[in-house]
């Protein structure tokens, strides 16, 4: 049968249907779960659909990878099972990577605590009552080697959720494994080490945008000859969803910032396909479910198609959306926590059939505390039950071809071109920023979310409707108010026995790179090796390329 006639008799079948119907039945009261203000229908049907399969979809492992970024997905191997963990000393965070990997986590993710992520030093006045809270404090070489004691670096993937001193830590990181024997081309793992969403959503930045982006492409060049396998940058929508975007939001942002850092690697002389293979992606997995899944799919189409078209590469891998999604830690409840365990297991499912290749599930009681060892084990079986146990795996793409969820990515997508075309206009991603505008639209739609919840418009279980009275739970980690003194005597003896006049070379030779071009990775590693601690290293980039402001933008 000619298409268009099929499309145009199935059209007529459904007007018939929806006429023998009564308006109760077609008119649902309830306010749709869809947070981008995408118009969800009742009822999708083949004609609901302007879709040219090789065109739009094609086949997994082929663009534009709307389908998934390898043709057999997790039939050949499942997801990197990477549960997110840091706390108090790297001594006590090095204890629970051990437990993670004995119980079958397939890769490290580290959480660093704020005093870390701003480049001070835990004897810092700044950093009294932070130490250790939200993350494991890292001041020097000597932390990094109890951090990964006894795991082997060579055998295991590390990703390290850390921005504006990404290049030290990531240095650390290299030298640990010098020490080890192995090899920095050796190493995989991932480096987050995207600091435009820290301008637009989360804080944790240092220094102004121009050498924030030198810091990064400085990291592009470096490990394309040192370390092939490692992702140079996990450019990250999490945290803009996690402040309040919607999914549209979430995925035009971060798209925009990775136009902005592939063009910043153009400029300093990087060749396209260099580099662009190794760029990775970090998403959550919000609660839509059929939302956040046609998200991970319309997010690979676009980026297939920016990589393609805006800057001709060439490299089929240069193409491919390769991501990490972590569930959605603002969805979590202090209110009966309990929930949060389907919350997060529904979450996962998503972004399994969504496509991901890396996954971290939240532990039920994040929303009290940081993970206990007993939540995060809960967590992690959540991964393992459903790839060892649920069948979704052992298809690819099984959702491809459903009506609902291809309109979904179809019109996820329009939207999310919308806004890149938006941000273009201003002048890209970093003159947005500086204006305002990523940051005005978050805080739109966060009140937007806010309002609904509180109207009952959007019901959070527990929270407005079908609340109960609930003793708190017991056994939540708690972090011992020991670990800030015991860090400072730690660090105290790292100063005794360094080589001071080593270190003090090192710096100011540091400062000489960091007036000039050079790249300064090499001039970290020295850094580092002496044990010199990041807040020394830190002084003194901000001593030549100052430190950022945030202007209000409300």
């Amino acid at each position: 049968m000619d298409k268009g006639k099929e499309l145009e008799k199935i059209t007529q079948a459904r007007a018939l249907w929806e006429s023998k119907k009564k308006p109760s039945e077609l008119t649902n009261k309830r306010v749709s779960t869809v947070e981008s203000e995408i118009d969800f229908q009742p009822l999708y049907a083949p004609d609901s659909l302007d879709m040219d399969y090789l065109r739009d979809l094609s086949f997994p492992g082929e663009f534009p990878y709307t389908r998934g970024v390898q043709p057999d997905m997790y039939r050949g191997r499942f997801w990197t099972m990477r549960q997110y963990a840091g706390f108090g000393s790297a001594q006590e965070t090095n204890t629970r990577f051990l437990y993670l990997l004995k119980q079958g986590q397939t890769g490290l993710s580290v959480a660093f605590d704020l005093v870390t992520q701003i480049g001070y030093n835990s004897d810092d006045p700044l950093a009294q009552g932070e130490v250790g809270k939200v993350g494991v404090a890292i001041d020097s070489l000597a932390d990094m080697e109890a951090l990964f004691k006894d795991i082997p670096l060579d055998k295991v993937s590390t990703s390290m959720t850390i921005n504006a001193p990404a290049a030290i830590l990531l240095a650390m990181y290299i030298v640990v494994a010098e020490k080890q024997g192995i090899e920095p081309s050796k190493l995989s793992g991932t480096i987050q080490n995207d600091i435009l969403k820290e301008y637009m959503a989360r804080g944790t930045y240092i220094f102004p945008p121009v050498p924030s982006m030198r810091l990064i492409t400085d990291t592009f060049k470096y490990c394309a000859v040192h370390l092939p396998n490692w992702n140079t940058i996990s450019i990250s929508g999490y945290h803009i969803r996690e402040a309040g975007s919607n999914a549209v939001q979430e995925v035009a942002f971060t798209l925009a910032d990775g136009i902005a850092y592939v063009q910043a690697a153009l400029d300093v002389g990087l060749e396209i396909d260099h580099f662009a293979p190794r760029l990775s992606f970090f998403f959550n997995a919000h609660s839509n479910f059929f939302e956040e899944i046609a998200k991970f799919r319309a997010a690979r189409r676009v980026w297939a198609q920016i990589m393609k078209n805006r800057f001709k590469a060439q490299n089929p891998k240069s193409l491919m959306l390769r991501f990490h999604t972590q569930t959605a830690g603002c969805t979590l409840t202090a209110q009966q926590p309990e929930v949060n365990i389907m919350r997060v297991a529904f979450q996962a499912l998503s972004a399994v059939l969504g496509g991901t290749q890396s996954l971290h599930t939240n532990a039920w009681d994040e929303a009290l505390a940081l993970p206990s060892e007993e939540s995060a084990l809960l967590a992690l079986r959540t991964q393992q039950t459903i790839a060892y146990e649920t069948g979704v795996t052992d298809t690819v793409d099984p959702l491809g071809g459903s009506y609902a969820v291809e309109k979904l990515t179809e019109d996820l997508e329009k939207a999310v071109w919308d806004y890149i075309d938006q941000i273009d206009e201003l002048g890209g991603a970093v003159r947005a920023i500086e204006l305002g505008f990523q940051q005005r639209e978050i805080q739109a739609s966060a009140y937007r979310y806010q309002m609904e919840i509180e109207h009952q418009q959007r019901i959070i279980v527990g929270i407005n409707k079908f609340q109960i009275k609930q003793d708190p739970p017991q056994g939540l980690l708690r972090i011992n108010p020991q670990v800030e003194q015991e860090q400072k005597k730690k660090l105290a003896a790292v100063y005794r026995k360094r080589n001071q006049a080593v270190v003090e070379k090192s710096l100011i030779e540091l400062e000489k790179a960091a007036q000039s071009t050079e790249n300064l990775m090499p001039y970290l590693l020295d850094c580092v090796r002496e044990y010199t601690t990041l807040g020394e290293i830190c002084d003194v980039l901000r001593k030549v390329f100052g430190e950022y402001r945030q202007e209000n933008t409300f």
